[in-house]
């Protein structure tokens, strides 16, 4: 295969200068193909580092780079350094935030016991954001490296914390970083640990680092530690929409301008073709297609029966996802809502609500008193999940308890049509895409980008239709 004008000036850059790099890549451009050709053309003495974000990616590109290069993940990476400074095997417990959160609350006073449990789910994910953004309580652990302040912290929580939650935080938080100590970490301790209380970092003359745009202020930290000879990164800037869970806006840009990096264009795309590339100018004028043809349609009505097997349905909110999967397995069709952690979470929040009996008008009363509490303490995706509840509540009518069941139901299906959220199809590839409700896209550069990353999923055909255009 023929390389293109940019990736033949991105391999003069990498052989012929001793420069760090920053590629931007856009959508389905050939960013890890064009790593490769950087790694064969530079053809290393000493090993180098490829870092890359989970390990089915590492397990490809171990396949596919050279034996001299390290493939690791941030992950795998961070275990090994925090291993070696503690001179121990490490123990890895993925429960172990909500193991800890138990222990507190069962030491605690009976009659406080059920407030505190209320806070479980905000609680292990406030612990989770804390280890991404590089938060460690205050006036604990001084020789830490610490990123941000509590303030700064609450402001980036789904929700403002009350009180008793932030407490709770910074207690887990605190007997964590204790346990780290002792040898027993979770995932994110694979990163937050040796990132902000240290460890000898291994040294390689060049890094290589794969999606650039999605590294946390963790991450970047990290890298801080790693780096002392050549940095080559690549990302796409406009694909960074997971700021929600801790990926630093602007992440690449303050990269380029830290480690003077030379920034280099990947714009052709291989993936996607004419008629997606252009639909997407309005985000990404420079975007190109290598390949001609595609079809993006904004029908003012669709029969629903036209949606085949095999589609993809992916919207920026859960409910109208939701919506349309009931209406569609009840036209006997068969569906997939893929990647949703949020079931279990919602489905926890509806058995909070009040006893299984209650009525149908009570159950969406319960919701709606829900929902006023959250919005009261800044919470962010509330509205959504409200929503989501009140579609399995109307979906039988019945009881709370059958609304329970119904969404049991729907998280249960395996079917041949797939629904999911933008966040969930980033990385992914489909024939054919529905963009359910483009209205729901918001005006902030996340959102913005969030509309990019659904149009762009597609290798051929691309439909915008809003939830109340389609014709049963």
């Amino acid at each position: 295969m023929s390389h293109t004008d940019e990736q033949l000036d991105i391999l003069s850059a990498a052989t012929l200068t001793k420069d760090n790099l920053m590629l931007n890549a856009l959508a389905g451009t050939g960013k890890t193909s064009t790593l490769e050709l950087i790694e064969r053309a530079i053809r290393p003495k000493q090993p180098i580092l490829y870092l890359v974000f989970n390990k089915k990616n590492a397990d490809e590109a171990t396949d596919r780079m050279l034996s001299t290069t390290t493939v690791r993940t941030f992950n795998s990476l961070g275990h090994r350094i925090w291993a070696a400074s503690q001179s121990k095997n490490l123990r890895l417990n993925t429960k172990k935030t909500g193991d800890i959160l138990r222990e507190l609350i069962k030491e605690s006073p009976s009659r406080s016991q059920g407030e505190l449990w209320d806070s479980y789910h905000e609680v292990v994910a406030g612990v989770g954001l804390a280890k991404a953004l590089g938060y460690v309580p205050e006036g604990k652990y001084p020789n830490a490296k610490r990123l941000l302040t509590q303030s700064r912290f609450h402001s980036l929580l789904d929700e403002r914390p009350d009180d008793l939650t932030s407490d709770l935080i910074d207690a887990v938080l605190s007997r964590s970083i204790k346990l780290a100590y002792d040898g027993l970490i979770d995932y994110n301790d694979q990163i937050y640990m040796p990132a902000l209380f240290g460890g000898t970092f291994p040294r390689f003359p060049l890094v290589l680092v794969d999606e650039y745009q999605d590294l946390s202020p963790v991450n970047h930290a990290m890298l801080e530690r790693l780096v002392k000879h050549r940095l080559i990164g690549v990302g796409d800037p406009y694909q960074n929409i997971y700021g929600f869970r801790g990926a630093k806006a602007g992440g690449m840009s303050t990269a380029t301008a830290a480690y003077s990096m030379q920034p280099l264009p990947l714009s052709i795309s291989f993936r996607c073709p004419s008629a997606i590339v252009e639909h997407v100018h309005w985000r990404v004028p420079h975007f190109r297609a290598l390949n001609l043809g595609g079809e993006v349609h904004a029908p003012s009505r669709m029969v629903a029966s036209s949606i085949g097997d095999n589609v993809t349905i992916i919207c920026r909110n859960n409910a109208p996802l939701f919506a349309l999967a009931f209406r569609l397995l009840g036209a006997g069709h068969s569906v997939s809502v893929i990647g949703s952690d949020l079931g279990p979470k919602l489905i926890g929040v509806m058995r909070k609500l009040g006893p299984e009996e209650l009525s149908y008008g009570q159950t969406i009363s319960v919701i709606n008193n829900w929902l006023e509490e959250k919005l009261s303490r800044e919470a962010k995706n509330c509205e959504d999940m409200a929503e989501c509840m009140r579609i399995f509540a109307t979906a039988g009518k019945g009881s709370l308890g059958t609304a329970i069941a119904y969404a049991e139901h729907l998280f249960k299906q395996d079917g041949s049509i797939r629904l999911l959220t933008g966040h969930k199809a980033k990385g992914l590839e489909f024939d054919e895409v529905i963009h359910l409700d483009p209205q729901l896209i918001g005006h902030s550069d996340q959102d913005k980008n969030l509309s990019y990353v659904i149009s762009t999923r597609s290798k051929n055909k691309l439909t915008e239709i809003a939830s109340a255009d389609i014709q049963w």
